[in-house]
């Protein structure tokens, strides 16, 4: 068996916190190599390229990371600019991995994580042990040996579903031609089409629930036909608009404000209390939702699901892990994010150490850390790979002095609420962060 030393470090998904770690790992010369199953850099964030980042150039960019672009002969973009995806992914991204080299592989697939010839029961010499990294490419299955494993492979491929008790709904796997769970690029034709002059559905009261509402409601003044139906699980939506104007991040406080103008001003009807458990198809192909509680939708045309993410954990099976039972995030991280605990206050300072996992060299970063917490921006996962990449080159004093700033939010009022009216009135402070790291502005004339 190889020194653990002599082993790579392998960081799972080339992503803003992959692509950040590896950069980390560089500049203090470990050994690492990435793996991607899409066939780029950012192959989640091209999904939603369409989408303007809260979050200016200076807060997308990695320090680690910009002295590796640096040092290719990289121009850094105008720092005050608020990119798209599209331009996250072209104007950093991609180039911060081609900068990375052959050390970046693309498709290919993480399908398990586990300790070399130990199974989850075996405890006999398991620190000791290397992890093993299984992979599906092209050419085929392989196995990987890793000193250390740090998983940014994100939550974008586990959308929670439109059922409002956390499994889909009854019908909802047999009507996914009609329901999507992205914000619509209605600056595609295809897309516009779609939805244009059509009984539109919108589940979510999040961000990217806000940024649908806004282009659907702009839609619709060129398609006087489209109308939307927000379905909103709490008594009320005054969380979803409330102290917009608190947020340091100007952008995303301004989301709230003209989500709420696109509502009270767009052919909206919103339905409170609303959680689906049940979707059916109607004789002419629409759709009928049904709540818990007897609120039916009609003659639904398409369905815009914004509910939040969670984490995929089957490839961690075989892996010992301590996560909090209600976020699926890391124990000693899960009390500093927990929305039905602290839906106001900042987000604590915090890196390795509250990332750490029973398995000595395995941790959780970017928004899988986050479990189904949905607060979290790019400048929490920055600090979180130099904090991990500090530990695990074996300094320790640099991995515990984390300093993390994060703006705040005016928004407040933890996801937890269920339908307590007193909740929604009340004064507002400070939020960790926005439900999303995203904006979407109507479509362009």
């Amino acid at each position: 068996m190889s020194e653990l030393s002599d082993l790579p470090v392998v960081v799972i998904g080339a992503g803003p916190a992959g692509l950040a770690a590896a950069a980390h790992l560089r500049g203090r010369g470990v050994d690492f190599i990435v793996l991607e199953a899409g066939d780029a850099a950012g192959a989640a964030v091209r999904e939603w390229g369409h989408v303007r980042l809260f979050s200016a150039w200076s807060e997308l960019i990695d320090p680690a990371a910009e002295k590796v672009l640096a040092d290719a002969g990289w121009t850094p973009p105008d720092p005050k600019r608020y990119p798209t995806g599209a331009d996250w992914v072209a104007g950093y991204l991609q180039p911060l991995a081609d900068a990375l080299g052959g050390s970046v592989r693309f498709n290919t697939t993480v399908t398990a994580v586990a300790k070399q010839s130990r199974d989850r029961l075996v405890s006999s010499g398991r620190d000791e042990a290397p992890f093993t990294v299984h992979v599906t490419t092209p050419l085929g299955v392989e196995r990987l040996t890793a000193r250390a494993v740090i998983d940014a492979s994100g939550t974008w491929s586990g959308p929670n579903p439109l059922g409002g008790d956390g499994v889909p709904a009854i019908g909802e796997h047999e009507a996914t031609d009609r329901i999507s769970y992205r914000i619509p690029d209605l600056g595609n034709a295809a897309e516009l089409d779609r939805y244009a002059g059509k009984h539109v559905v919108v589940a979510g009261t999040g961000a990217s629930a806000k940024g649908a509402l806004i282009g659907l409601t702009a839609l619709a003044r060129t398609a006087p036909e489209t109308r939307i139906t927000w379905l909103v699980r709490r008594a009320s939506v005054g969380e979803a608009f409330a102290g917009s104007g608190q947020d340091e991040l100007p952008a995303r406080g301004e989301l709230g404000q003209q989500a709420q103008a696109a509502v009270e001003s767009g052919p909206v009807t919103t339905m409170n209390g609303f959680r689906t458990s049940r979707v059916s198809r109607q004789d002419d192909d629409r759709l009928t939702i049904e709540s818990f509680d007897g609120q039916i939708v009609t003659d639904v045309d398409e369905v815009v699901v914004l509910t939040g993410f969670r984490p995929e954990l089957q490839m961690l099976s075989e892996l010992r892990l301590d996560l909090d039972p209600v976020l699926q995030a890391p124990r000693d991280l899960a009390p500093l994010i927990d929305p039905n605990e602290h839906s106001c206050g900042t987000v604590y300072p915090h890196g390795a150490k509250e990332l750490a996992q029973p398995e000595s060299g395995f941790y959780l970063v970017g928004m899988k850390s986050y479990g189904r917490a949905t607060s979290f921006l790019a400048l929490t996962g920055f600090e979180q790979t130099r904090s991990v990449v500090a530990a695990i080159a074996g300094d320790h004093e640099a991995a515990e002095r984390v300093e993390l700033t994060l703006p705040d939010t005016g928004v407040c009022g933890g996801a937890g609420l269920f339908d307590d009216e007193s909740a929604e009135g009340g004064s507002c402070c400070v939020a960790p962060a926005a439900p999303e790291l995203i904006q979407l502005g109507g479509p362009t004339a």
